[in-house]
């Protein structure tokens, strides 16, 4: 889970996440890199981490940005001894509700994302998730569905063979997680979950749509560096 500046909403994050990833039964870790918050979010994870002890890992790292961010957690979960991944964002707009069908889907799959029917976060998001699917499916010569979602579950392994494809410093990680997965080809199995994504649930976000646009026309200009598996 990358988390910056969400004092508003990483207590009431956690708090369902936990309790949603409890009822499984299964083990399990949250993995929260805290990436240089300049809010009280840090303050707070202390006060988390001493509540859920081994339930909740905090790591405070230099900012570094979502896609890096998230590279960091995939490397330091694919080098656990964890069989599953899970990443969600740390705002409030992944559903809980949906982890149940995610996790019956995992015995049968390599792969389960979501497919973001519904949004409440604006037309703009809307527009920019749409985008970037279609051109990065586009140069790729891949059908990516909701190449950006993150709500997202994967089989360790898998994930370790897609992570050595990606140049360490790819900026937009869940899109060329995405594309090296489905480059993988009938070797891992995928299955879809429609969800409803969530507006976030308090303070406000801290990419504009400028900033994300540049980030995006990037990341399509590097698609080409990610190796072929």
């Amino acid at each position: 889970m990358p988390i910056y500046n969400e004092e508003a909403n990483i207590a009431c994050v956690l708090e369902e996440w936990i309790s949603t990833l409890k009822k499984t039964g299964a083990s399990f870790t949250v993995l929260a890199l805290n990436d240089g918050s300049c809010d009280k979010t840090a303050a707070k994870l202390v006060e988390l981490e001493r509540l859920y002890g081994n339930l909740l890992c905090v790591i405070n790292k230099i900012n570094s940005g979502h896609g890096l961010t998230c590279r960091m957690g995939y490397d330091i979960a694919s080098a656990s001894n964890a069989k599953w991944v899970f990443q969600i964002d740390s705002d409030g707009q992944c559903n809980p509700d949906y982890f149940a069908e995610f996790w019956a889907k995992a015995q049968e799959s390599d792969c389960v994302f979501g497919r973001r029917m519904s949004r409440d976060d604006g037309r703009a998001r809307v527009v920019t998730s749409w985008l970037c699917s279609n051109a990065s499916s586009i140069l790729c010569g891949q059908t990516l569905v909701d190449a950006n979602v993150p709500y997202r579950l994967l089989r360790t392994d898998v994930l370790r063979q897609a992570l050595a494809c990606i140049p360490a410093n790819f900026n937009i990680h869940n899109v060329a997680l995405t594309v090296t997965l489905k480059r993988l080809g009938e070797k891992v199995r995928w299955t879809y979950i429609p969800i409803h994504f969530r507006d976030r649930q308090g303070g406000s976000n801290s990419i504009d749509l400028l900033k994300v646009s540049k980030m995006g026309l990037e990341m399509l200009s590097k698609l080409a560096t990610i190796k072929k598996p």
